[in-house]
């Protein structure tokens, strides 16, 4: 049988976003599916290797967050079938393991070495489905492009920041401080408004980002960096610094910024990749200052909190999408966010 194909945005070189005609993923488990993708986004963390900061196979399919519609399962998935509507999060865990029933999915000892790419692209194949993919009620039909927006948003960046103020071990009428104003940054101060905190203080220099920190629930903004920043919360903070600190660039100036301005008994809550960044865990010591986060673990978050957050209007994460493209101008929608010329990049993959 002549093999099936379809379009995906490929990295081509640093600052080079092709869409090639690739070979259509197939099932390869039995607990996997196929998804036709409907709406995929660029990630802050996508623009490290496209800068050619971080090294990224030349040739390889891009992308990790998505919605979509199961297009085809395994025999041994029992949880969903063809045509229901699914977020795609870019955790593939088994759900059967230490770390997953602990609800660190991303810590999976079962996950398939590598990682996930590919979810730029008409089709992709999701492993672990029945664990790791999201049911949406109903069909993509019955949701406005503002709700499917925020939907997507639930395949990493909202989870990721909301899984800061976890870690963080925010609590109601905290004073936080919220380390990056990009998309996952900005689910941050989101999160902490969901979490019922006093205070947050974003830090960002961009007034875009600014207006929408703002309107997600910041009470404070702080442009300032390095010492000034410290000595600017400090002000805002009587000298106390914050209850809570959501690190979400991973720059070593961000995260040394995040565990100074934490006051005694506070815990930062990392999410950022780390980039170039050594902690001097003697310091925290002295100032009974803890350090907690990781990887997110999405789908654990989407089914105990986001996922009904979203759907009854309590939050609107995907406000976070401040332009969108189709997935023929993948090129034009990674230039975007890497020029700050969009907070985040929306890919509409079924528009033609």
């Amino acid at each position: 049988m002549e093999q099936q194909t379809m379009k995906a945005a490929v990295f081509m070189e640093p600052g080079v976003m092709e869409v090639h005609e690739v070979a259509r993923p197939v099932i390869e488990k039995p607990t996997d599916a196929i998804v036709r993708v409907l709406k995929a986004c660029v990630c802050g963390s996508d623009l490290w290797w496209f800068r050619g900061i971080n090294e990224r196979e030349h040739g390889s399919l891009s992308g990790h967050e998505a919605i979509g519609v199961i297009d085809e399962v395994g025999t041994d998935v029992h949880d969903l079938k063809p045509g229901d509507f699914v977020i795609v999060p870019f955790t593939h865990n088994c759900g059967r393991c230490a770390a997953c029933l602990k609800g660190f999915e991303a810590d999976c000892f079962n996950a398939e070495p590598g990682g996930n790419a590919g979810y730029q692209a008409e089709y992709m194949r999701a492993t672990f489905a029945d664990s790791a993919l999201v049911k949406v009620p109903g069909r993509p039909e019955d949701y406005s492009e503002e709700q499917l927006a925020s939907l997507l948003t639930l395949s990493d960046v909202m989870a990721t920041g909301y899984h800061a103020a976890v870690s963080a071990e925010v609590e109601e009428g905290d004073t936080v401080v919220v380390m990056g104003d990009g998309a996952v940054g900005l689910s941050g101060v989101l999160a902490a408004k969901m979490l019922g905190v006093k205070r947050i203080i974003a830090m960002s220099r961009h007034e875009d980002r600014q207006q929408l920190a703002r309107e997600f629930g910041a009470t404070d903004i702080v442009p300032e960096r390095g010492d000034e920043a410290v000595a600017r919360v400090m002000e805002l903070t009587d000298g106390a610094g914050a209850d809570a600190v959501l690190e979400c660039v991973g720059s070593k100036q961000s995260i040394e910024t995040a565990l100074r301005v934490a006051g005694p008994g506070a815990t930062v809550g990392r999410v950022g990749v780390p980039h170039d960044a050594d902690i001097d865990t003697t310091a925290l010591f002295w100032r009974n200052v803890g350090l907690k986060g990781g990887v997110a673990s999405v789908a654990w978050h989407d089914r105990n909190a986001l996922l009904a957050a979203v759907l009854d209007g309590t939050i609107d994460p995907g406000r976070v999408f401040t332009a969108t493209f189709d997935l023929d101008h993948v090129q034009e929608a990674y230039e975007a966010m890497d020029q700050r010329k969009a907070i985040k990049s929306l890919i509409d993959i079924a528009k033609h």
